[in-house]
């Protein structure tokens, strides 16, 4: 067994106390730590089932400052890329920062160069005033810092953020490989880091274009390989364009709904002020500081066709919910059902510098407090709407959900969603980073989905949730903190639960050692779990490739 590697650099190190009443600091969990760039055992406890082959990579932030300078925010840091390669029952694990532009002109420079989500890049200090004042009017730089998720177009995988820049990585190795543009073939000034993608290959995203007429919301489709060694994004092009509602206040998104035949994309309250940004390096303010939450604002759900790209006549309006990631969609009765995570308001994201999650006793106890709780709720959407509608009824069709939809006398369609869940889910704080058999029932009428439970400011346990019965089932370990579940089906499956799921845990305290997590899906307990023995700080997303893929 490997001696476990104390990585955080000295100074910056922070022993963090806790009482019963209090919630546990986590500091450890962002701080900065070196890469395991060559694979490294594991120990086992229990058993690794024969019939898992294959890698699960996770992407997220893992260095957070270069020389004295010091990024603001978690979204800020620096990618750092995870592989646990499981094969014959074993694990191995490994682990590289992306190389991107932005990570090597920080690091030739030994300070922060390019603005991230929360932090702003000071001028050089080698340039003269008049040039660092020029530099004060120029739009700022766009990161390639892709920690938030891998990716795949055609045949090719990818991290990525939300920009326009996305970094081809080889799988094998972990080595950062080509840049690639999503503005060198489509007119977005970026994308999610959260596409879908259809059994065929085919592959859609979501992307904002800012012109003189405003903002658009942009349906972006990527086409299936069809040549061997034809680009990434070769034949990328936009379907569908939907203007913001405030052309200079846009929402904000992360994540979007698709069932087999339609995009869901959810115009929320949470706006950005383009002028803001705009003017970001003159006033100092980081993208951070230009998104903030409407609450006059209703959330709007606009439809549209995926294969035509024609915009459906209705559009469909909740109370106003902030949301980023989506569970399902599917299409049912001449209805689309759309499961999120909500909360109540979209201030989180402002809660989730560094300096907060920092923190210790009463200061993170309030911190923690003043995140809005996310919970699973079902809208449904009835497509058959027209003028010969009546008004003020109910005309959802759908016995099994206790979603509403009424078309009002101002012409709003009002939408009341379901709770998917019962009391219990409060024990466990809420829930967010979902998942489902994805492979097998994306855009399908479904039963189970897993994700994180948020008695902390990250996963405090995992949650497997019946959207039938409304009832959970929960893994937790005291002093560990698990990542997003991913979930891998077994072999000749027949039950939609039928698999595991893998997690990569972590604890802030010294004495304990990071894991990958081996749960069986169906009855919620522990298989195994590979010990690794070096600290990883806790992340965003990530996949699991079959070895054959």
């Amino acid at each position: 067994m490997h001696v476990l590697r104390n990585v955080f650099h000295e100074d910056k190190y922070q022993l963090c106390s806790s009482t019963e009443e209090e919630k546990e600091c986590i500091a450890a969990l962002f701080q900065t730590v070196e890469e395991t760039p060559q694979p490294i055992s594991t120990r086992i406890t229990g058993s690794i089932p024969e019939w898992i082959t294959g890698s699960l990579f996770r992407n997220g932030p893992g260095r957070f400052e270069f020389g004295n300078d010091k990024f603001n925010h978690w979204f800020d840091g620096m990618s750092l890329m995870h592989k646990f390669t499981i094969e014959n029952g074993n694990v191995t694990y490994m682990s590289k920062f992306l190389r991107s532009d932005s990570y090597k002109s920080n690091e030739s420079e030994n300070r922060i160069v390019v603005s991230e989500f929360g932090t702003v890049a000071m001028p050089d200090p080698c340039k003269s005033m008049f040039q660092r004042f020029v530099s004060m009017f120029e739009m700022p730089k766009a990161t390639d810092n892709g920690n938030v998720n891998f990716v795949k177009y055609k045949k090719d995988y990818f991290v990525s953020t939300e920009s326009a820049l996305i970094r081809k990585v080889d799988l094998a190795t972990l080595e950062t490989a080509e840049k690639v543009d999503w503005s060198k073939y489509i007119a977005v000034n970026g994308a999610t880091a959260h596409p879908h993608y259809d059994p065929d290959g085919t592959v859609y995203n979501m992307g904002n274009s800012y012109g003189k007429q405003g903002t658009l919301y942009n349906i972006i489709r990527v086409p299936a390989q069809e040549l061997e060694d034809e680009d990434t994004l070769h034949g990328a092009e936009v379907i569908c364009s939907i203007p913001a509602s405030d052309k200079w206040n846009p929402s904000y998104y992360h994540s979007f709904g698709m069932t087999q035949n339609y995009i869901v994309f959810i115009e929320q309250p949470i706006k950005i002020n383009v002028l803001k940004i705009i003017t970001g390096n003159i006033t100092g303010s980081p993208i951070s500081g230009s998104l903030g939450w409407d609450a006059k604002c209703d959330t709007v759900f606009h439809v549209a066709n995926k294969h035509t790209g024609e915009l459906h006549s209705v559009t469909f309006h909740a109370q106003g919910v902030a949301m980023f990631h989506q569970i399902n969609a599917y299409e049912d009765q001449d209805c689309i059902v759309l499961d999120l995570c909500c909360q109540d308001d979209g201030d989180a994201v402002q809660l989730f510098n560094l300096q907060n999650l920092r923190k210790s006793g009463e200061a993170l106890n309030k911190i923690y407090h003043s995140v809005k709780k996310s919970f699973p709720r079902r809208f449904v959407f009835p497509l058959t709407i027209n003028s010969e509608t009546p008004y003020d009824v109910n005309i959802n069709p759908l016995s099994y959900t206790t979603a509403t939809v009424e078309k009002r006398a101002d012409g709003k369609v009002w939408c009341t969603p379901e709770n998917l869940y019962d009391h219990t889910i409060e024990n466990v704080g809420g829930l967010e980073f979902p998942a489902i058999n994805y492979t097998q029932y994306n855009t399908k009428k479904y039963r189970y989905f897993y994700g994180c439970g948020l008695q902390h400011l990250v996963g405090s346990c995992l949650v497997k949730m019946d959207v039938d019965t409304k009832q959970l089932k929960v893994w937790q370990e005291d002093g560990f903190y698990p990542s997003e579940p991913v979930f891998v089906a077994s072999p000749h499956s027949c039950d939609e639960d039928d698999g595991v799921l893998l997690s990569a845990v972590v604890s802030p305290r010294q004495d304990k050692t990071a894991f990958l997590l081996i749960l069986d899906a169906k009855n919620f307990k522990e298989i195994g779990r590979a010990e690794v023995p070096v600290q990883m700080p806790y992340g965003f997303h990530g996949i699991f490739l079959p070895q054959n893929k």
